[in-house]
């Protein structure tokens, strides 16, 4: 079934299995899943992930990640739509509940999170919050 916001799907699906404690959470492949997926991976929201590789369709596998039966990832939330994009200049990078959290963008050197694109002196589109 085709999604109109893959994004948002991904997201959706992370936050469900992580409100029902499943240990591991399918997504469909693509690049854009995947550079999100190594974020969350880089900044340790995640444990780990593999890309299955599939006839119909590649698929991400994803370990969530808990410490004593508390799941680490506490939030994700979709920020830029199809309906609504939202870019930001360096100057606006917003911080995630004072820096605990991240701001995951799009910029031309790729998907970075928000401190790394205010370091490189780069804006772009604000994809999504994860806390």
């Amino acid at each position: 079934m085709p999604v109109t916001d893959p994004i948002a799907d991904m997201l959706t699906r992370i936050r469900n299995a992580v409100i029902v404690n499943h240990d591991n959470v399918l997504i469909p492949a693509s690049r854009m899943g995947l550079s999100i997926t190594k974020i969350l991976k880089n900044e340790g929201f995640i444990d780990g992930y593999e890309v299955l590789k599939g006839k119909p369709r590649s698929m991400i596998k994803i370990r969530l990640k808990y410490i004593d039966n508390q799941p680490v990832l506490l939030g994700l939330e979709r920020v830029s739509k199809p309906g609504l994009r939202v870019y930001v200049k360096r100057r606006e990078i917003p911080r995630v509940y004072g820096g605990l959290g991240i701001a995951v963008l799009s910029t031309p050197r790729g998907v970075m999170i928000g401190e790394q694109a205010w370091r490189q002196g780069l804006g772009g589109e604000l994809l999504c919050y994860v806390w």
